[in-house]
C-alpha cells in the first residue's frame, strides 16, 4: 500500500484529501508545519507528498527546496491557490513533479497521484543514452560528451522524455502531458522556455524546433 504525506495547515482540505485517499487504498499521515513535513518528508517512509505553498514553520517552496537539496526524490504534488505562471515555474523548476491549484477536482488530484507512483518504480537503475548525452535516471544525473551537467528536476525530466523519443517530434501539448502531467493555458509558453533552458546546457543545435508541430531532439 502506498503511503502518502498530506501537508496543509487548512485542515478542512487536509481532511478531505485524507479521507478521500484512504478510500482509494493509501495510507496517509497529515501535518500543517512545514518543518515538521520536512522531517517527515526525509524520512523515507512516503512515496509521494501533497504539499501545500503557504505553511507555518517553513513555506512549501522552502521544504521542496530542501527536500532536494538533501537529494530526496520522493514525487512532490504542490497544492496550491498561487496558480500564477511565475508560481508554477517557481515550484517545477524548485523541484516539484506537478502542480495542482485550489479548487481542484479530487478524481483529478488522485490521478495525477497514480500517475507520480507509478511512474517511479519503473524509472529505478535506468541509464538513457542519446548519442553523447547521457542520463541516469536513478541518480539523476547527466552529461554531454563525458561532461557532467547539472539539470534542475524539472529539466531532467524534460530532457528524459527527449532522449527516450530520438528524432520524435513531441508537441507542447505531449510535452506538458508526459512531463508536468498536467495542462496549461494553451496560452503558456512555460514548455518553450525550458526548452530554452535545456539548450543552453545541452547545446543549441540538439533540440529542433518543428515549426507549428513542436520540438524534436536531433
Amino acid at each position: 500500500m502506498a503511503s502518502i504525506l498530506i501537508v496543509d495547515d487548512e485542515t478542512r482540505i487536509s481532511s478531505f484529501i485524507e479521507k478521500g485517499l484512504r478510500s482509494a487504498g493509501y495510507a496517509t499521515r497529515v501535518t500543517g508545519d512545514g518543518r515538521e513535513a520536512l522531517g517527515l518528508a526525509l524520512s523515507g517512509e512516503f512515496d509521494l507528498v501533497v504539499l501545500d505553498v503557504n505553511l507555518p514553520g517553513m513555506t512549501g517552496f522552502e521544504v521542496l527546496e530542501q527536500l532536494r537539496g538533501s537529494g530526496s526524490a520522493v514525487p512532490v504534488i504542490m497544492l496550491t491557490a498561487r496558480v500564477e505562471l511565475e508560481d508554477t515555474v517557481a515550484g517545477l523548476e524548485g523541484g516539484a513533479d506537478d502542480y495542482l491549484g485550489k479548487p481542484f477536482r479530487f478524481d483529478e488530484l488522485v490521478a495525477r497521484i497514480r500517475l507520480r507512483i507509478r511512474r517511479e518504480p519503473a524509472a529505478k537503475g535506468l541509464e538513457l543514452q542519446h548519442r553523447d548525452i547521457v542520463l541516469d535516471v536513478r541518480q539523476r544525473t547527466a552529461s554531454v560528451a563525458g561532461r557532467e551537467i547539472v539539470l534542475s528536476a524539472r529539466e531532467f525530466a524534460l530532457a528524459e522524455e527527449l532522449v527516450r523519443h530520438p528524432g520524435q517530434v513531441l508537441s507542447r501539448e505531449q510535452l506538458l502531458s508526459r512531463v508536468w502531467g498536467f495542462d496549461f493555458d494553451p496560452g503558456s509558453n512555460v514548455a518553450d522556455v525550458y526548452i530554452g533552458y535545456l539548450r543552453q546546457k545541452l547545446g543549441a543545435d540538439r533540440i529542433e524546433t518543428v515549426r507549428g508541430a513542436g520540438y524534436r531532439l536531433v
